[in-house]
């Protein structure tokens, strides 16, 4: 069993308080805008980390992550990107993963607003944690954590902060 702490859109800002929820995890995942370096150095000391880059990320970030990362964890195939959209609407980058790839979880961000829902087409989970930083227009932190065994995902839980303005 492998639980897993999910972020994004952190924009150079880690609320303190976050790594209180992930203490438990065996791994980290962040999609995209990172903001900072120094916030990635940060996750990474902290737990085992995956990530793919966001838009507003420089080519500090760019060459430590890459866009898109597919990946499997306890049987489970994964798929993370930043720009990824959502069942219905998703991005054309994304698009072409799902045609080209069988997947059981997508895990994106970038639109700061946080949305765990099953595409009932192409039958997997999506997951966008929301926005972990204070930059945007969301008014509340939000991240995820969950369990997976045996390519099965259970006790999702979102942890919310109101963000500092």
């Amino acid at each position: 069993m492998k639980k897993i702490g999910i972020l994004s859109d952190t924009h150079g800002f880690l609320n303190t308080k976050l790594f209180d929820f992930f203490t438990d995890c065996d791994e980290i995942w962040h999609a995209g805008d990172w903001g900072s370096v120094e916030l990635f150095d940060t996750l990474e000391k902290f737990k085992p980390l995956r990530g793919v880059y966001g838009n507003i990320d420089g080519k500090d970030i760019r060459v430590l992550m890459p866009e898109s990362l597919s990946f499997k964890v306890e049987g489970l195939s994964v798929c993370m990107l930043h720009i990824g959209g959502y069942p219905g609407n998703y991005s054309a980058g994304f698009k072409k993963v799902i045609r080209e790839t069988e997947i059981d979880l997508m895990v994106c961000g970038h639109s700061h607003i946080l949305k765990v829902m099953r595409d009932p087409t192409h039958n997997f989970l999506h997951i966008n944690p929301g926005a972990c930083g204070n930059h945007g227009f969301h008014q509340v932190n939000t991240a995820i954590r969950l369990k997976i065994e045996s390519k099965k995902m259970f006790d999702l839980e979102i942890w919310e902060q109101k963000r500092n303005l």
